[in-house]
């Protein structure tokens, strides 16, 4: 029997070596090279069968067409739906709501007769029967298996030729075939290739359950990303229910879409309104608080942004943000601090936007700015206004994309005027634009008067 032999490869770009060294020859990242025990490929193993070469024009399309999953929120990510033969990884942190989400998904399809195959290497099959049970998804056309063994998986997948086959998640899974553990490099790359050349060969829609680092990005070889045809990632604030789904890869079809999904008792539901959603709760005359019409792909969001200004008694006063840029909003003071004298230095900053939303854009910026000095001069803007636009380093403002679409959205839900760029187009019809070339134009058509001597709180010299 032929023993294992160890190989080093490198966990970002794939790159093997015959020994471990600090920075990878390939890519040139550091510590990233791993090592691999692998065992040669059995004897007697089956050889696929050899491609053939046809003009562009004499390929088939048919079959290829987006089949809808049934949550509007998902097929509109999707652009339509999954493709038969297609392989999308969904990656998220843990608990943020990926089993409920493909276990709606499947359950829906299934009732339209779509035959669904789930293979959950995570849990046990008496877990998945009780959150199906849960969230109504007890379909006879929806199959269930608990297994970790890809050729186990595959098999099952062959006996029953399901229509999807979905595998929770890629990181537990293992072939047998291979010497290294599961969830190493090797593993999570092989499992990968066979998954999808399976999907190809079968013409079956497959999606895999990707784990995510503490950054934020997919665990595992980055030739994962690769082999895939579509990449979401679910995101959300574990103590907000709002989740949002978007597409980092897509071969088939745009990635400026955004899905919205309410967590509840019963399961994600999506939000075709989310606008109605952030200001439900506004308090409309609160000093501190703006309302900025933000676009998160083709996909328009008004949302609430608030600010909180107080004195500090520290010598390094707090910065706490969420849901925004950090470096946006250093920027944003830093403007204020020296073009517009308002002194921020010895000041705590609390800036959120509301809801659990991220709003990481420039034309966030004149919100940031409003919320701001609002909060120091303790006046509350007017209640029907939004602000929209790009501050740049000499105080000047500048017009973002899709302003049109953002003021539409926010008329829509009832606001009528809006502090926007000089520069930026015509409004809607009966709606007022307030336009500025500068920061101290924008503040004063808010109703936000700085005077001429600096405001603010100043740092306290130790005696």
């Amino acid at each position: 029997m032929a023993k294992a032999r160890s190989t080093y490869r490198c966990a970002e770009c794939g790159s093997e070596g015959p020994q471990w060294t600090g920075r990878c020859a390939g890519c040139g990242a550091w510590n990233t090279i791993v090592e691999e025990r692998t065992a040669p490929a059995p004897a007697g193993r089956t050889v696929s069968t050899p491609s053939r070469a046809l003009p562009i024009g004499d390929v088939e399309s048919e079959g290829w067409e987006p089949r809808p999953v049934g949550l509007g929120e998902l097929d509109r990510v999707l652009g339509g739906g999954l493709v038969a033969g297609s392989v999308t990884l969904v990656g998220g942190e843990p608990g943020i709501g990926k089993s409920t989400l493909l276990l709606q998904a499947l359950a829906a399809m299934a009732r339209r007769g779509t035959t669904c195959l789930l293979a959950c290497a995570e849990e046990s099959a008496q877990q998945v029967r009780m959150r199906g049970a849960r969230l109504g998804a007890l379909e006879p056309n929806l199959w269930l298996v608990a297994e970790t063994d890809l050729s186990a998986i595959l098999a099952h997948a062959g006996e029953l030729r399901p229509d999807v086959l979905v595998v929770d998640s890629i990181q537990t899974v293992f072939d047998p075939d291979l010497a290294s553990a599961p969830g190493s490099v090797g593993q999570v790359r092989e499992c990968a290739h066979r998954l999808v050349r399976a999907a190809k060969d079968a013409n079956r829609a497959t999606v895999l359950v990707g784990h995510v680092t503490k950054e934020g990005a997919l665990a595992g070889p980055r030739v994962l990303e690769h082999v895939v045809d579509t990449v979401l990632s679910f995101e959300g604030e574990r103590h907000h229910a709002l989740r949002l789904l978007r597409a980092v890869k897509h071969r088939f079809g745009p990635t400026s879409e955004l899905g919205l999904f309410e967590m509840t008792d019963d399961g994600l539901v999506g939000v075709p309104d989310p606008g109605r959603l952030f200001l439900a709760d506004r308090q409309a005359f609160a000093p501190g608080s703006v309302v900025v019409p933000t676009l998160e792909g083709h996909r328009p969001l008004v949302v609430e942004m608030q600010a909180l200004v107080a004195k500090s008694p520290l010598n390094m006063p707090r910065r706490s943000v969420q849901g925004l840029d950090p470096g946006r909003l250093a920027m944003v003071t830093a403007v204020l601090e020296t073009r517009l004298k308002v002194v921020l230095t010895g000041a705590d900053i609390y800036a959120l936007a509301v809801g659990g939303v991220k709003v990481v854009e420039p034309g966030a910026d004149l919100a940031i700015a409003l919320a701001l000095v609002s909060s120091v001069t303790q006046t509350a803007l007017p209640a029907d206004m939004v602000a929209c636009g790009e501050i740049g380093l000499c105080g000047e403002l500048r017009q973002v994309g899709q302003t049109g679409r953002r003021l539409a959205e926010a008329a829509r839900l009832g606001f009528r005027r809006a502090v926007v760029p000089a520069s930026a187009p015509a409004p809607p019809a009966g709606f007022e634009v307030l336009r500025a070339s500068t920061l101290v134009e924008a503040l004063a058509l808010a109703g936000l008067h700085l005077g001429t001597k600096p405001v603010g709180f100043p740092r306290a010299i130790p005696a």
